[in-house]
């Protein structure tokens, strides 16, 4: 369960309508203690404590933060998949065609994961970056599918190479 809470320097306000202009703190907490602070040149600070997460796959490896902060269709949290023998991972999603969905997946070790063309955007393939050895082809056709089953744990992330540079990546959590 997250709580977000804003507090400010005092409860009221500073006379204008408005709040007191600076000095905020955002804190998000969900339980297991790691801290992440940051401050902005507003004076406000930000912190975030991340813990179990719940239904969204639980905790969000920084690795796939980091490498999906710019993806396309991915919404900051994990698609919790674990104890299914397979998952499907569409290739081509989004409004425009340039994503994968979901963008994060979280498998248990053993699954098989088969990506699956939906035709739209071009030409796509699936590249592993870091954590796997795989490449399907570059494929353009609806209903085509590569797949690769998962042994190892650890962050897998991958893009489609011709598509890379406009948010086309994902990745997958192995537990």
């Amino acid at each position: 369960m997250s709580i977000t809470a804003g507090l400010a320097g005092c409860s009221g306000g500073d006379g204008d309508g408005g709040g007191d202009g600076g000095g905020d703190t955002d804190t998000t907490e969900s339980g297991d203690g790691e801290t992440d602070t940051t401050e902005g040149g507003d004076g406000e600070t930000d912190t975030t404590e991340s813990g179990d997460g719940g239904s969204d796959g639980g905790d969000v490896p920084a690795a796939v933060e980091e490498y999906l902060s710019d993806a396309n269709q991915y919404d900051g949290s994990v698609t919790d998949m674990t104890g299914s023998d397979s998952v499907t991972v569409d290739v081509g999603a989004g409004s425009d065609g340039f994503a994968f969905a979901p963008a994060a997946v979280r498998v248990s070790t053993g699954t098989e994961v088969t990506w699956e063309w939906t035709g739209e955007g071009g030409s796509h393939n699936v590249v592993a970056e870091e954590g796997g050895d795989f490449e399907s082809e570059l494929v353009g056709e609806e209903g085509h599918t590569f797949s690769q089953t998962f042994e190892e744990t650890g962050v897998v992330t991958y893009y489609c190479n011709p598509h890379r540079g406009v948010g086309m990546k994902g990745a997958i959590v192995v537990e």
